[in-house]
């Protein structure tokens, strides 16, 4: 079951499908993004997959929706401290603005690293890759996996 849920609405949603003895769905199992560019006004998705295990391993979508350019959407760290990651992996590949998370920093990327890849307008192949301070062994130097 998916339950779309407009930004605003989002932490108080959060908060009722944790604490309803109804609902009781104690973890939030994951965030993940989805960009689709050709929805106008709505072009950023952020799907929220929570866990109820005192109903038997029960499974809920949230999905929560914003546009291009107003890419904010509240956090659920407060309720739901396991999202922490999960919402700065979603900002990190898709820039989604997680209002309220206590240090949406990059995860995956370079600070410095302009854009996010996850994005369908992102583009593919061709970015110059400067490696600051690293070096790359010549292949007759390098670790051996097997």
């Amino acid at each position: 079951m998916t339950l779309y849920v407009r930004r605003e609405l989002l932490v108080p949603v959060a908060r009722a499908l944790r604490d309803d003895p109804a609902l009781r769905f104690e973890m939030c199992t994951g965030v993940s993004g989805v960009h689709y560019p050709q929805e106008s006004r709505r072009e950023l998705h952020a799907v929220y997959h929570f866990l109820s295990i005192t109903h038997g391993s029960k499974r809920i979508r949230v999905e929560v929706t914003c546009p291009d350019d107003d890419p904010h959407i509240p956090s659920i760290v407060e309720v739901y401290p396991s999202a922490d990651w999960h919402e700065r992996e979603t900002w990190d590949m898709f820039g989604i603005q997680f209002d309220g998370h206590p240090a949406l920093t990059r995860i995956l990327m370079p600070d410095d690293w302009p854009g996010h890849p996850q994005r369908k307008d992102y583009p593919l192949g061709g970015i110059p890759v400067e490696y600051k301070g690293a070096t790359v062994p010549p292949p007759d130097q390098r670790r051996s996996y097997s």
